[in-house]
């Protein structure tokens, strides 16, 4: 990388925290403050650093607009769809992506099963949510006092006789997943069916999707469902570096002579 990309790159962190003198900076840097200065008018000249009345630096509103931009540009089914189809493919089950919206948790996207029993779910249909994985794994995120009054608010249908049955089994359920990191729904909704779930997070650690392995237990048993768990977070882990922004780099950079 860079030299100069590089200083200029570990200025933005440096005004995170707050404004800063020419001669902070510099320090920071371990350079001169000429060399702070150039790199500072190249922010300011780019919008990204601005320059206050009192001669300090902070982050330009440019940062800003371009950091909104991207976040309303990108959604989390385009990162998670590729990694979906893989997860299909190295499983054969039936791999879902949800939502949480309102009080409702939401289906975005699905890849099928390759076996001719499927899941009668689709695309935009609401989960139940006291039962379903994805649920469970969008609502345990919420803080508690919405988590209470959520509980509070919802019915809870007697699907099997395994449904959660109450408020009170339900936030304990959904502590549990907090704890735990990923959810199951085993015949919660259909005593056939048996599901699996782990969230997808953002760069601040939020919960902001959930995604899930389903297959019927005619083709594959709870306890085998359940082995199969590392392997779905480690999907929802990958999928959440890319959302993020915090995927891992490569092994190696293209040297100057590799480029065009």
């Amino acid at each position: 990388m860079s030299q100069s990309v590089e200083r200029a790159l570990r200025i933005l962190p440096a005004l995170a925290k707050g404004p800063a003198g020419l001669g902070e900076v510099a320090d920071g840097l371990g350079v001169h403050k000429s060399t702070a200065l150039r790199l500072l008018r190249t922010l300011q000249a780019h919008g990204l650093a601005y320059r206050q009345p009192d001669g300090r630096y902070r982050l330009g509103a440019r940062l800003f607009a371009l950091a909104a931009e991207a976040v309303e540009n990108l959604d989390v089914r385009d990162v998670a769809h590729p990694h979906l189809v893989e997860l299909n493919r190295r499983t054969g089950h039936t791999v879902h992506l949800a939502l949480h919206q309102d009080d409702e948790v939401v289906y975005v996207d699905k890849v099928d099963s390759r076996y001719p029993v499927r899941m009668y779910s689709r695309i935009g249909r609401p989960v139940p949510l006291t039962v379903a994985a994805v649920a469970k794994l969008l609502l345990a995120d919420l803080p508690e006092d919405d988590r209470r009054a959520l509980a509070g608010r919802i019915d809870y249908p007697r699907y099997t006789s395994r449904s959660t049955p109450d408020a009170q089994a339900f936030l304990a359920e959904l502590a549990l997943v907090r704890e735990q990191g990923w959810a199951a729904d085993l015949g919660g909704h259909e005593e056939a069916l048996n599901c699996v779930g782990a969230p997808v997070r953002g760069a601040d650690g939020r919960v902001v999707a959930a995604m899930s392995v389903s297959a019927p237990a005619v083709v594959v048993g709870a306890g085998e469902l359940l082995e199969l768990l590392p392997l779905v977070r480690r999907t929802a882990d990958i999928i959440s570096r890319e959302y993020s922004g915090t995927a891992p780099e490569p092994d190696r950079e293209p040297e100057d002579e590799d480029l065009p």
